[in-house]
């Protein structure tokens, strides 16, 4: 292997990664595809010197590509934001052979826009906490179709039965007025219902098991507010508080920071960002809801917000903002030194 500084850019497809060296002053030694595997990338990378960055688009499988060239290889991989990315490009077309050019050429000029490249276990609990979330999608969606089949039959909820209880579900199942085939049904959306709650059951005990001996997770449920959901969503989502410089990059991170929409003398706000996990700030905000009923000072700064004209909307977003700050204080400190 040559002495030769390089930098290496990838840009990742499932099958085929585009390999770009270039050398300190930016010439490029070699840019080809080559098969989706360690071994061959590293080989032709390193036919060219000794690889002192590599960068690739965060993008899925991107991350365990990472993972097996800094254990195998010893290198030095970062991940780039794929939209801040995008902007840097200087054409409007679109090749692999440019990409890797350019992945390159921003990791040897240190431009590169990181973002964290989440440990294998944070990425696992990721996978176990969104498969948690499509299944409460599912559950959400087949009461709806339910109480729909209910709606178009005209049928009242009886006053004595709460809706979704045990006794108001036996009166959908056998007693509600419903045409044959609506009736049928129903009975097949309250069999998926079922169905949907068990699975939900024996996810939630995954997750218990799976992060049983989390620190990280166990200091989330020591603080006001924090169920197993959200403490195992906040640990999924945002992996590491200390990777933050400040509560406000952390709410930011979360999509809880209102987008600025000011020019000239007009200074506004445009809601909240845009550029967030959804599911994370819906997590959020729902902590925001139990705060405001059970914190007296989150209670006391939604009066006042309310007394200002403000929509409970705002109120629970500007709640979860301020509760975020907080809690980024709280976790940052002492955060695990291994994720």
């Amino acid at each position: 292997m040559s002495s030769l500084r390089v930098f290496v850019g990838l840009d990742y497809s499932n099958a085929v990664v585009q390999v770009c060296v270039v050398d300190a002053a930016g010439a490029v030694l070699g840019n080809r595809g080559c098969p989706n595997d360690c071994r061959e990338i590293v080989a032709f990378a390193e036919q060219f010197g000794t690889v002192a960055g590599a960068a690739l688009e965060a993008c899925t499988g991107a991350a365990n590509l990472a993972d097996e060239l800094v254990l195998h290889a010893g290198w030095s991989v970062d991940l780039g934001h794929p939209g801040y990315i995008e902007r840097l490009k200087q054409s409007p077309d679109k090749t692999d052979w440019q990409d890797a050019r350019l992945l390159a050429d921003l990791e040897r000029v240190g431009y590169l826009p990181k973002v964290w490249q989440a440990p294998e276990a944070v990425r696992e609990l990721r996978q176990l906490v969104r498969y948690r979330q499509d299944l409460v999608n599912q559950k959400r969606k087949t009461k709806l179709q339910i109480r729909a089949v209910l709606r178009q039959a005209r049928c009242a909820d009886p006053p004595q039965w709460r809706p979704w209880t045990k006794d108001w579900r036996a009166w959908v199942a056998h007693l509600a007025p419903l045409p044959a085939q609506s009736r049928w049904v129903v009975e097949q959306r309250l069999a998926e219902l079922a169905a949907l709650e068990q699975r939900l059951q024996v996810a939630d005990r995954r997750l218990s098991a799976v992060t049983a001996g989390d620190a990280e997770v166990a200091r989330l449920l020591a603080q006001p507010g924090i169920g197993p959901v959200t403490a195992w969503t906040l640990r999924a989502e945002i992996g590491r508080f200390d990777r933050f410089r400040s509560g406000k990059q952390l709410s930011r991170f979360c999509g809880l920071s209102p987008c600025n929409a000011s020019s000239g003398p007009r200074q506004a706000d445009a809601g909240l960002i845009r550029a967030a996990n959804g599911q994370l700030r819906a997590v959020l905000i729902e902590a925001a809801h139990r705060l405001i009923r059970h914190e007296e000072r989150y209670r006391r700064l939604a009066a006042r917000l309310r007394g200002r004209g403000k929509t409970g909307s705002v109120v629970a977003a500007a709640v979860a903002n301020r509760w975020v700050r907080w809690l980024y204080h709280q976790m940052a400190g002492g955060a695990a030194a291994a994720a």
